[in-house]
């Protein structure tokens, strides 16, 4: 593992990384939103069809 080899292909891809726009930043996270609300919405299903089912 040689660390300046390392350190140089770090330094290379921080000068290529830029901050998002507004409007990208906006998208991504609507997007991550509408993704945490689905996993929650079927979480919550599979707990009250579990919860009504007796015995499962």
């Amino acid at each position: 593992m040689e660390i300046p080899t390392e350190l140089s292909s770090y330094i290379r891809v921080l000068k290529l990384a830029s901050t998002p726009s507004w409007e990208e930043f906006s998208q991504v996270a609507k997007i991550a939103g509408a993704g945490i609300l689905l996993v929650g919405m079927i979480g919550f299903l599979i707990f009250a069809i579990m919860s009504f089912i007796p015995g499962a």
